[in-house]
């Protein structure tokens, strides 16, 4: 799995910007994919961001890169926290959740509804997709917009930036680790690259 797919499809996250991203990547040779991700993870854990293989898509690999700290705190939420019960997730562990995903996503074809409050979707909006699927959504953007439109563009406006500009900023200097954000509890430093974007208006 090359760098520049990552930085490609999960830039956001990288940035401290965004819970999760998933995506998929070739795995022809699959010892050489996970060898590529404990590779890749021996980086991201200290900067508080994991990287897990959730499913076998024949010739690729369906990837989950999140912070876990931030998926926490996101299914914390009590919008999200009902969401989950009503699934039958066993709430009170995160990563027990993340589990209980890969296991459903394996499970059948279809993804789980539920799966955008792992990837940082507002649980309102979530809710709107499981009760309405793909009808009466506001906009539709990185996903379908049920509630707060005006702060959804401003995301999908401000994880587009990022990652143009990390994808620039990489195929300059070819470097993952400068983008990478350090995350200390509940705080976050920004390294060179990770640009003033990050602490524009909007972003909080």
């Amino acid at each position: 799995m090359s760098e520049e797919l990552v930085v490609e499809q999960c830039s956001p996250t990288m940035a401290g910007l965004k819970t999760g991203n998933l995506f998929s990547c070739p795995a022809e040779d699959t010892r050489t994919l996970w060898q590529s991700i404990r590779r890749l993870n021996q980086r991201l854990v200290p900067c508080g961001i994991r990287l897990v293989p959730v499913k076998s898509l024949g010739d690729r690999e369906l990837i989950y890169m999140y912070r876990p700290e931030k998926l926490r705190r996101d299914l914390r939420e009590q919008g999200a926290r009902a969401i989950l019960r009503e699934k039958r997730y066993p709430t009170e562990d995160p990563e027990r959740c993340v589990v209980e995903l890969v296991r459903r996503l394996n499970r059948g074809k279809d993804f789980p509804h539920e799966i955008g409050l792992f990837l940082g979707y507002p649980a309102e909006d979530v809710s709107g997709f499981i009760r309405h699927g793909a009808r009466c959504a506001k906009c539709v953007g990185t996903w379908k917009v049920y509630g707060d439109e005006e702060s959804a563009r401003k995301k999908f406006a401000l994880y587009q930036k990022c990652t143009r500009l990390y994808c620039e900023a990489y195929r300059k200097h070819n470097n993952l680790d400068r983008l990478l954000v350090r995350t200390h509890g509940s705080g976050a430093k920004a390294p060179p690259l990770a640009g003033a974007f990050l602490l524009g208006p909007g972003v909080a």
